[in-house]
């Protein structure tokens, strides 16, 4: 996701005000912390009235018995103001930790539930620097910059009031800096917003680079490409350390001003007071108490600068952090409601959901427009108005009516990747999709389990709209097979059994390793609980596909999509899983993503998918006599299409 700045008119209060449901179940602890902290601070300010009494009595009258008691209380103070400063923060430290615990979990669970678009759009790192970094700067600013703005605020104004109680004409020397600080203060928080945005996405910047630079290490490391690999990186901090520093010279400059201004007012105040104690016109114990009161405001009025500036940086935080939470998840989306809008944008082809992340290997993003309908008479487009719409006679298995695909960011008027896609696949019928480079078989495989929204018309399993039914009942109908296996740094046996109900043991792993010729794992140190490492690496990719394989069949779904499942398998693996992959897909409807005449084989029969639209339809050996375009592409005269 590209750097952006804060907007320039966000109010930090209404940003932060956000946060209150993760803060309301703890907020009587926060309260009371906040009530302990105004107590210890007013405690303190309590230590110059002791200090004017002591002055003006035991000291002036030489009484060593009131001398002692004074030196009693002010010692009695001190420690009370030290014990609850320590009830304060044991208050705060165990529920603020389990607003962070719960902001943390509440962004995993939101992005689990975000649709892959969503993902296609977003770089990793920006992520990972909301759910930790940004939740850090939450969890410090609830515990300390939210709770001492109101005890530092309360402080300054029981000070001043004080202060004005004991000589009102010294308190207004004192209360001289307050305008310019307040200006300095409003200048400073707008400035500072802007930088910390800056900083904070500079940080996920740099996080996406670590992260695929460990992920990508082999690739660094065989094409020797470390050092411009260490240059970007350099770059990237670079940027990130010119912007801290801007965030320091901020910070310093409205330092020196909180800091000079009222410092200057205490020594003008020490002057006049000295002048006024020398004529008899006010009393050294007043004085004292006066500038020991002054003294005493020092920390609450310097600390206002980088109180401000956590409090900006946590307002930034919280804005980063929404702006993933803020994502409407995939069940909460209407996809007929989209469909309409996109009818009205783009006459008929609808409003296309964000580009694919399979897009970069279909090639193009947009498809060039034409090529017949679906051959052989499959699939006759329907009335696709209203969910569920009508059904037709043969409604049974999976079917692709008048679909439609196209990518939000193509140029205005482009045509989609996918126009008017008319497929049946009977109930039981395996179907091979072939296309060149491009042509969207990757795609239109993604639109089955609703990984991406049609533009336009209907996908239906044994005649019922896809977008009837609820995600999770279509996705436990329908199992899919990636090219691109992913594994997690999880057990082998973990790794399979997520395609399967949490009922399913180590008799479905076993089916599902047997079918996907995986037998491997049961040899690895710990056998099937052997983990395999961050996205499978300590295997071959031939076995990381075959342990995808199984993933998919592990739980003997009605509807197969498969992806090339096999092309990282050598010739003879490849045809040991094909003998036990034909098993499989006697018992369920299967549409195949194929590359090579020997995965072709495995369909009852075949789609060609061209021009963003299925050409011809029959079988192998149907095609490679009457269509010479998939001739060419099984006799591999034109570039592999993967």
């Amino acid at each position: 996701m590209p750097t952006t700045p804060a907007p320039a008119e966000r109010s930090a209060v209404r940003t932060l005000l956000r946060l209150w449901p993760y803060v309301r179940p703890v907020r009587a602890r926060l309260f009371a912390a906040a009530a302990v902290a105004v107590v210890a601070s007013c405690t303190g300010l309590v230590i110059p009235l002791v200090l004017k009494w002591l002055v003006d009595g035991p000291v002036a009258d030489r009484d060593p018995a009131g001398i002692r008691l004074g030196a009693l209380y002010l010692l009695l103070l001190g420690f009370a103001e030290a014990v609850l400063f320590g009830i304060r923060r044991w208050l705060v430290a165990r529920p603020l930790s389990h607003v962070e615990a719960e902001m943390r979990a509440a962004l995993y669970r939101r992005l689990q539930r975000l649709p892959v678009a969503f993902h296609d759009r977003w770089a990793s790192g920006q992520l990972l620097s909301r759910a930790t970094t940004d939740l850090m700067l939450l969890r410090m600013f609830l515990a300390f910059p939210l709770t001492f703005l109101l005890v530092n605020g309360v402080t300054i104004l029981v000070g001043l009031v004080v202060m004005l109680m004991q000589d009102w004409m010294l308190g207004l020397v004192i209360l001289g800096p307050a305008v310019p600080v307040m200006w300095t203060c409003a200048v400073f928080e707008r400035r500072y917003a802007q930088v910390a945005r800056r900083a904070q996405d500079q940080v996920g910047d740099l996080t996406t680079v670590v992260e695929e630079s460990v992920l990508g290490i082999r690739v660094v490391k065989g094409f020797g490409r470390h050092r411009s690999q260490a240059r970007a990186f350099r770059e990237l901090a670079g940027r990130l350390r010119g912007t801290e520093l801007r965030k320091a010279r901020l910070l310093a400059t409205i330092w020196g001003v909180i800091v000079t201004l009222p410092e200057v007012a205490i020594g003008a105040a020490l002057v006049l007071g000295a002048v006024r104690v020398a004529d008899g016109e006010l009393s050294a114990g007043t004085l004292v108490a006066f500038l020991s009161t002054a003294l005493a405001l020092r920390w609450p009025v310097d600390s206002i600068g980088f109180l401000l500036a956590m409090s900006q940086e946590a307002a930034t935080a919280t804005e980063r952090y929404f702006e993933v939470m803020d994502e409407v998840p995939e069940e909460e989306r209407e996809p007929d409601g989209e469909r309409a809008v996109g009818d009205a944008e783009d006459g008929g082809g609808g409003v296309a959901v964000a580009r694919a992340g399979f897009a970069e290997k279909d090639g193009v993003r947009a498809g060039a427009e034409g090529g017949a309908g679906a051959g052989g008479g499959e699939g006759r487009p329907g009335s696709y108005g209203a969910r569920g719409g009508r059904r037709s006679a043969s409604a049974g298995g999976l079917r692709f009516e008048g679909v439609r695909f196209r990518y939000p960011d193509a140029p205005p008027g482009s045509p989609p990747l996918l126009d008017r896609i008319d497929l049946h696949i009977r109930p039981g019928e395996s179907m091979a999709l072939v296309g060149t480079t491009g042509s969207g078989k990757t795609t239109l495989t993604a639109l089955v389990p609703r990984l991406y929204e049609v533009t336009a018309g209907r996908i239906t399993l044994n005649g019922v709209d896809i977008t009837a039914m609820s995600r999770e009942e279509l996705r436990s109908r329908v199992a899919v097979a990636f090219e691109e296996p992913t594994l997690f740094s999880a057990s082998v046996g973990e790794n399979v059994l997520m395609g399967a109900s949490d009922a399913a043991g180590k008799t479905e792993l076993d089916r599902a390793l047997a079918v996907a010729r995986a037998d491997f794992a049961h040899a690895l140190p710990q056998g099937t609980d052997t983990r395999v490492g961050e996205q499978g690496l300590s295997l071959s990719g031939g076995q990381r596909q075959r342990l995808a394989l199984a993933r998919a069949v592990v739980g003997r779904p009605e509807f197969l999509v498969l992806d090339d499942p096999l092309s990282a398998l050598d010739v003879h693996t490849e045809a040991a899983v094909e003998a036990a992959l034909r098993q499989v897909l006697v018992d369920t409807t299967a549409l195949i993503v194929a590359h090579r005449p020997s995965t072709v084989l495995l369909a009852d029969r075949v789609a060609l998918l061209s021009g963003g639209r299925i050409t011809a339809v029959g079988t192998h050996q149907e095609l490679l006599r009457d269509n010479a375009e998939y001739a060419r592409l099984m006799s591999g005269q034109e570039e592999d299409s993967r």
